[in-house]
Parts: C-alpha cells; structure tokens; sequence
C-alpha cells in the first residue's frame, strides 16, 4: 500500500503514547524478543514506524555526526547485512563489517578480546550467529559481558549496544518487521487479534537452514492474541524450550497456540500463511558436532541423509492448491527471503511460482520494515528519551536532501 506520510497531529499522538509506555531499554542489549515487556516490543514498532515516516518526507534523522556501527556474520546474509547497514547510516553511524579472515580471530584472539577491540568509538554492534546450536545466543551475551566489563574499568567510554541479527535461538530484526508488516498490512494492531497464523515447515533442497525465524515468529505472534499453528513432519523440531515460550505467551494474550503434523491443517481457514524449510533440531546439534571436528565426510554423508529425507515431504509446497485451503482462498503469504521457488530458483522448492509472484510485492513491502525495525532498536538503547530525541528531529526540521 502507498506509505502515508505523518502529519503533526499523527506524530504528536504517537509520541504520547511512547511516552507513556513503560519501558528500560536504554544501555540495553536487544537478543531475544521473549525477554523485552509487552510495551517495549510496542515501544520498537512506534519508534520504527515514525523513523520511517520521518524518512518518507526526506526528514533528517542523524542522531550521531561521527561513530561507528560494527557488524559481525558467521553466516551469509544480504537482507539483514543490508538493513543493519542502512538502519546505521540513517541514524549517522559508518558501518564497518569484521572479516573474520581478515581479523586476528584466525589466529586465535578471543571473544573478550574482540568484543573490546572493535568497540573504542562504536556505538552499535549487529552480530548474526545462526548455525551452530548452542552457541549463537551464548557468544553474543559473553560479548556483552566483555563490553560491560570493559565499560565498568572505563577502558572504552561507552557502551555499545548489540543488536541481535539472528542467533540460532531467535531472528528479532525478522519477526518485528514481520509483525510490524501485517500491522499495516491488517490496519492496525488491534485487527490481528484472533487472526490465524499458519508457520509452517516447507520443502526445500537443501539442508541445515537455521531454526531461528520458526522460533521467532511463534515465540513474537502469540503475544498479540493470535492463533498460531506451527506445522511440520515427524522428526523437524525446534528447540524444546521454544514451545514453552510460545504457550505460555498465547495463554497470557488470550490467542493459541499448537503443533500439527499437516501443512494442509494449518493452512485451514489461516489468515496469513509462512511456509519456509529449517533443518530438524537433532541434525543441527548433529552438524556442529561434525563441524566442531572437521569432520568432512561426515558432513556429506549428513547432508546426503537429510536431503534423502527431505524428499519425503516434497508435498510440502505452498501452491495454489494449498492456499485454496486459505480463509476466502485469500490468506496472506509471507516469507523471509530469499525463498525456494519451484521451476525459479530450483525444480521443486517451498513455494509455487505462481503463488510467489502474486505476492512478491508483498513480500517485499515485509522486507522494507527491517531497517527501521533496526534503527528503533538502536534508537531505544543509545537515548534516554526516545520520544523527546525524535520530537526534536522532527522539530529541527533537517532535510535529509537538500535542494
């Protein structure tokens, strides 16, 4: 839909409420959406939606002059890699990206280290570490431990905040733009309560995608009152702890939440639809032992078994048969990019060709959300008065292009 620009009015509004919302983010980290409050998960999509409006108007929203962002991915990435690259330049920072083939870390230097040497004049620091079980969400909260340590002995004058870009418990950036997307998409907050959400294991040719984005959306979704049903084969679990989560958030919301074993169940009558493959639980904790000891042909022979039984369940496509099975035959389809797209990008994948195209705009206005998902999250940690801060950006009256 064509983004409306804010008026006075509308943002005087919106900074009430973010005023009034109870929230302690500042000089904190954001890892895990499940540890935020119910009003700072609010608190981050107001903030996103007014840098986005500011920027739509070509608003100046520089909070910094000098300083730097710091990015860190052990794995590919050209969506978050991207958006965190441009939530940092939006809001002043020069971004500079660790290669870890470039850095001392080849030769040994350690997380604590690292953690203090990059961070002297940042302000941010974006980490993504998705592929090794165990182990993503533990490196970012010992490389915040080392930041607080060197802050508290005043070896660096300030604290850098970490922004998780996916871990292998939790992809934040990705389920807040998600959510933040069917909030526009749906009219408002209040019209998603009740809503049928069906996340779902979807075929793909290839084998050890993280867990991160299931895990994500039904541990963000079920806070907001909706129905969600997370589908999947025999054998593709998630993290044990991550059902729990999810539970215990739909019981607080008034929404649901349950595990089916059809895709053709959870698409019944769904209001939104997020077919996407992910490696079983067991075959990650598998992969990183193998990786942990190089063990090569261990490795082919694991990814020869998991593709074998991923064939399986090639009938795990989002086609137009299935989404037939949609309330109205109409729900929306939603995706994380980039997705696997039969007779596109491979010869059978998780979604139709036909299906993708008729929503791919969609799935691009979903994308959009995530630099300014980011850029609230930082916003929200480095100052004290978030609304105040854009009330003053707005007031400035700074133009981000000058005639």
């Amino acid at each position: 839909m064509p983004y409306k620009l804010i008026e006075k009015k509308e943002l005087t509004e919106k900074l009430d409420i973010l005023s009034n919302l109870k929230i302690d983010m500042y000089q904190k980290d954001f890892l895990l959406t499940w540890e935020k409050t119910y009003d700072e998960i609010l608190a981050t999509f107001l903030v996103a939606e007014i840098l986005r409006s500011l920027r739509y108007s070509s608003s100046g929203t520089r909070l910094w002059d000098s300083g730097l962002a710091v990015s860190i991915f052990k794995d590919n990435s050209t969506r978050t890699r991207f958006s965190f690259a441009s939530a940092c330049d939006m809001l002043g920072l020069y971004v500079q990206d660790l290669d870890e083939g470039k850095s001392q870390i080849a030769h040994g230097e350690t997380v604590r280290e690292t953690a203090v040497m990059v961070s002297f004049l940042s302000e941010v620091i974006g980490i993504r570490h998705d592929m090794f079980i165990g182990e993503g969400d533990s490196y970012m909260r010992e490389f915040g431990e080392a930041l607080d340590d060197a802050f508290k002995k005043q070896v660096i004058p300030d604290r850098p905040t970490i922004v998780n870009l996916q871990s292998d418990i939790d992809h934040p950036t990705q389920s807040m733009a998600d959510f933040l997307h069917l909030i526009n998409y749906f009219n408002g907050i209040e019209n998603l309560k009740g809503k049928k959400v069906a996340m779902s294991w979807a075929y793909s040719p290839s084998y050890g995608k993280p867990l991160s984005v299931p895990q994500g959306i039904i541990g963000l979704f079920t806070r907001f009152g909706m129905d969600v049903v997370l589908a999947y084969p025999e054998g593709y679990d998630l993290l044990p702890q991550t059902y729990e989560i999810a539970k215990n958030n739909a019981n607080q919301s008034g929404g649901s939440f349950k595990v089916v074993s059809s895709i053709q169940e959870a698409f019944k009558d769904a209001d939104i639809v997020y077919p996407k493959s992910w490696a079983p639980f067991s075959v990650m904790e598998k992969r990183v032992e193998l990786l942990k000891a190089n063990d090569q042909s261990g490795l082919k022979e694991l990814e020869k078994q998991c593709l074998e039984n991923n064939k399986k369940f090639m009938d795990w496509e989002c086609n137009e048969k299935m989404m037939n099975l949609t309330k109205n035959g109409n729900a929306l389809y939603m995706h994380c990019l980039p997705a696997d797209i039969t007779d596109i990008s491979c010869k059978a994948g998780e979604v139709s060709k036909v299906v993708f195209d008729k929503y791919r705009k969609d799935t691009y206005d979903e994308a959009s959300y995530k630099p300014y998902i980011i850029a609230a999250m930082i916003l929200l940690a480095k100052r004290k008065d978030p609304a105040g801060t854009l009330k003053k950006l707005y007031e400035m009256g700074q133009k981000r292009i000058l005639a």
